[in-house]
């Protein structure tokens, strides 16, 4: 993740509302050039800011006479990232600055050098690992704190009333319990018959329910039953007969029957009883006779005895008694359930009587008619079967009631064998504690218990973590100075300081802990303060402290464990730095890049820039300026090849588009830039004969002077040609001619001299 664009700039210092830099791409390495004062250092105050979230390094450099706060929107990883209303939307700690802020924190203000700076050194030593982990720690003991306010807050959120007598840890410790609701209504009930075992003691167990079924095998062989000595041409006839009697025919002729059949001893029994005539000739009474036999009563008989004992065993008392055996049932049940489990008892009488009723009359008219035609055989109609097998159903269904609640008494002993023996005080107990684990796993309890448990384990993981991290910062701290004081003289050494340090360590002081350290020049170990003699302030230079500075950055720079995601921005590294310090400073961040993931450097020097652009990856290099716009300043590409070009390149290039392609526009810049050429070569190829502020007139007497020697400079030719090309170019130049700038210019001759001064300049 790098820093991608300043997209805009608004009302900060310099930047009144910029936008021109949301088209310029930063790169791993971006060089920022400006002149002083026109906006380097606010940048890195953005970017500091933005490293630590620090508003005011923004606030600070609220633009002059804006009416409106600043606002900066940076593009970093993709993303937009935003500083408005006094603060950035997040910070981003993977930024590190180097700038004047970063010295006068860590190194000295100006020459001072305070417990300040001291301090601030120790945790830049200790680097981001050791200050993280300080922090850690600190914020571990905070947290603690900070976990025993939320559990006494979290603990009175759980009333004791609810807590059946427990503490706070052991109710919250209380498991679930899947089956929670059965064990509370069966210690409900438990309690209940126990406080009510009088009751218990006197009160019934179920009695058995069953309805009375039919005979259907009976009944078919009653209505199937005929005689078959009873000829059906009798039989037709007595029945005419007696349906011409009328009602109660059959049975007067039956009783009649009886009579002759029966007459006492004297008696005629062959006369009528009625009339005493002699009946031996009436044909009827041979019929009357078979109609009326034993057999005939008896079939007779049977027919009635079923019908009747139907009618008995259906009967309405049979039907009522039933019913209240109903009634008994569901108040037993009703009774019974306040102890135990007891199904419910779903028995429509109604529909059942229904149902047994119209089996019952459909049997029996189905019997009646059989009695009034015996010898007819006879089959119980559908209806009446239909009727039945209903009534069958309902009668199965009342046996599974039954059944069910026969199991109940097995239970209905167990609760009163229980209730007289129970304890009301040991129950109340029992049920107090299921009824809190019940509570425990409900709202609004189950919320404040895991609220408890989770900040009670919170407490002590930063416990375990406040231990770790002081161990960790323990031993952090005794590996790191070393390795920083090795570090450090390092990269005093790549900048060729002249100086060291030495006994890098850490003191601890009523203030807080600070670093400690001397300057070692010659062997000689210098204090940071002295009252008179050698001191910081007397024995280092203003490079030197720039120098130091700059080393403390890089060797924490090195310490970092996360150096590879870190953005590196320094501001004018060259302040104050020697110029034999230049190129170590350019080797130092030449090797950060590509080790870290941005490096962006901001200078007023542009040879230093231009170092910086000439060793750098062509692809990973990008360059702006920060330029005036009006009386503020802007962003821009900034073309960084130009600015490196010396003048000498400026001239050859000039020349050379002139004998490509000529341009009238710039014949006289061609000519006057020939001599110059001619100068910069010899100043190259012969450094000793044409030291700075030499003269071509000079440099050829000398050649003529050694031509032929040991000591020859050029020959001849060479001499000769050199001579022609400076008279020429000399006509163009104001210390040779006074009329140079209106010299008359052929394009013919101006083209054969250039070509003749780049051959020359290019041969040797």
């Amino acid at each position: 993740m790098t820093v991608e664009r300043f997209q805009l700039l608004r009302n900060v210092g310099q930047f009144d509302s910029v936008n021109a830099g949301a088209q310029i791409a930063l790169t791993p390495l971006t060089l920022v050039y400006a002149e002083n004062g026109r906006g380097k250092t606010t940048l890195a105050a953005i970017l500091r800011s933005l490293s630590i979230g620090d508003a005011a390094l923004i606030e600070d450099r609220h633009r002059l006479g804006a009416a409106h706060p600043p606002h900066v929107v940076l593009t970093v990883g993709g993303n937009q990232v935003i500083y408005q209303n006094g603060a950035w939307v997040a910070p981003l700690p993977r930024v590190a600055v180097f700038d004047d802020a970063f010295v006068s924190a860590n190194v000295c203000s100006g020459i001072e050098i305070e417990s300040s700076h001291r301090q601030n050194l120790h945790e830049l030593i200790l680097g981001a690992r050791g200050v993280a982990l300080n922090t850690e720690l600190q914020r571990y003991v905070a947290a603690i704190e900070q976990h025993n306010r939320d559990l006494r807050t979290r603990e009175a959120a759980i009333p004791a009333a609810q807590r059946a007598g427990l503490t706070v840890d052991a109710f919250c410790d209380l498991p679930a319990d899947d089956v929670i609701d059965a064990r509370v209504q069966d210690a409900e009930r438990n309690l209940a018959a126990a406080q009510a075992a009088d009751a218990i003691r006197q009160r019934d167990s179920f009695l058995p329910l069953s309805l009375p079924g039919f005979d259907l095998t009976a009944v078919a062989e009653v209505l199937a039953h005929t005689l078959p000595d009873v000829q059906a041409e009798t039989a037709a006839r007595v029945r005419v007969h007696l349906q011409r009697l009328g009602r109660g025919g059959e049975a007067w002729i039956g009783e009649g029957m009886s009579r002759i059949s029966g007459a006492s001893e004297g008696q005629d029994g062959d006369a009528c009883p009625f009339c005493a005539q002699d009946l031996a000739g009436s044909p009827l009474i041979r019929h009357y006779e078979v109609y009326f036999s034993d057999a005939y009563n008896g079939l007779k008989s049977a027919i009635i005895d079923t019908g009747k004992g139907i009618a008995d065993s259906h009967s309405g008392e049979i039907q009522a008694a039933f019913e209240r055996a109903v009634r008994v049932a569901v108040q037993t049940r009703d009774f019974w359930r306040g102890f135990m489990d007891v199904p419910d008892i779903n028995v429509d009488t109604a529909a059942i009587l229904r149902n047994w009723t119209a089996a019952r009359d459909a049997v029996l008219t189905t019997l009646r008619a059989k009695a009034a035609a015996p010898l007819e055989a006879m089959t119980l109609p559908a209806e009446a079967t239909a009727a039945v097998e209903a009534f069958a159903r309902d009668a199965e269904a009342i046996d599974a009631v039954s059944a069910t609640l026969a199991v109940c008494n097995g239970q209905i002993a167990l609760v009163k064998e229980q209730a007289a023996v129970a304890n009301a005080a040991t129950l109340t107990a029992d049920l107090a504690r299921l009824q809190a684990v019940k509570a425990r796993h409900m709202p609004p309890l189950n919320a404040a218990c895991d609220a408890y448990a989770a900040e009670k384990e919170a407490k002590a993981e930063s416990e375990r973590l406040r231990t770790a991290a002081r161990a960790a910062l323990d031993q952090y701290r005794t590996t790191i100075f070393p390795a920083y004081e090795r570090s450090i003289n390092d990269s005093l050494g790549r900048f060729n300081a002249g100086f060291r340090l030495g006994a890098v360590g850490s003191i601890n002081t009523r203030a807080g802990s600070s670093a400690s350290y001397s300057v070692v020049i010659n062997n000689v170990a210098v204090g940071l303060t002295a009252n008179g003699g050698p001191s910081f302030r007397t024995t280092l230079s203003a490079g030197d402290r720039n120098t130091l500075a700059l080393a403390f950055f890089f060797a924490s720079l090195e310490q970092d464990s996360n150096l590879a995601d870190k953005i590196v921005v320094i501001d004018d590294p060259m302040t104050s730095l020697d110029e034999h310090r230049s190129l170590a400073t350019i080797l130092e961040l030449r090797a950060l890049v590509g080790r870290v993931r941005q490096v962006i450097v901001l200078s007023h020097s542009k040879p230093f820039l231009c170092q910086m652009w000439e060793g750098a990856d062509r692809q990973t290099r990008s360059a702006l300026r920060i330029s005036r716009d009006g009386n503020g300043s802007t962003l821009a590409v900034w073309d960084v090849h130009q600015d490196c070009i010396t003048e000498h390149d400026k001239r050859h290039a000039l020349v050379s588009a002139y004998i490509q392609s000529a341009n009238a526009a710039n014949e006289r810049a061609v000519a006057e830039a020939l001599r110059p050429i001619l100068e910069a070569y010899m100043r190259i190829a012969y450094p000793a004969l044409f030291p700075p502020g030499s003269l071509l007139g000079s440099f050829i007497n000398v050649c003529r002077q050694r031509f032929g020697q040991a000591t020859e400079v050029l020959n001849a030719a060479d001499i000769a040609e050199l001579e022609r090309l400076l008279n020429y170019a000399n006509r163009f130049h104001h210390d040779s001619n006074r009329a140079w700038q209106t010299a008359a210019i052929n394009d013919q001759e101006l083209l054969d001299y250039a070509q003749r001064t780049l051959r020359f300049t290019a041969r040797h």
